[in-house]
């Protein structure tokens, strides 16, 4: 079942993740279940959304990865002229 807002996600999530982890992990989810996925499917494309941005760091609380500037700086190219 979509979550309607941050506050519905289960305790455990919220525990983990600050609040812009917790917000991808609901956009993330809501998106997979209103694509067909089950809540389980949903709830792996929500960590698999969190961790591009996150990584668990210790005592189970979840920060947000360093910037790697060649990773988000690359060039799109497109082919043709």
């Amino acid at each position: 079942m979509p979550y309607q807002q941050v506050s519905e996600l289960p305790q455990e999530i919220r525990d983990q993740l600050p609040q812009h982890g917790q917000n991808i992990f609901l956009a993330a989810f809501n998106a997979a279940q209103s694509d067909g996925l089950s809540e389980e499917g949903a709830r792996d494309v929500a960590w698999n959304s969190v961790r591009m941005e996150y990584e668990p760091g210790k005592e189970g609380q979840w920060q947000r990865k360093d910037k790697d500037t060649a990773t988000h700086n690359k060039s799109i190219t497109t082919g043709g002229n």
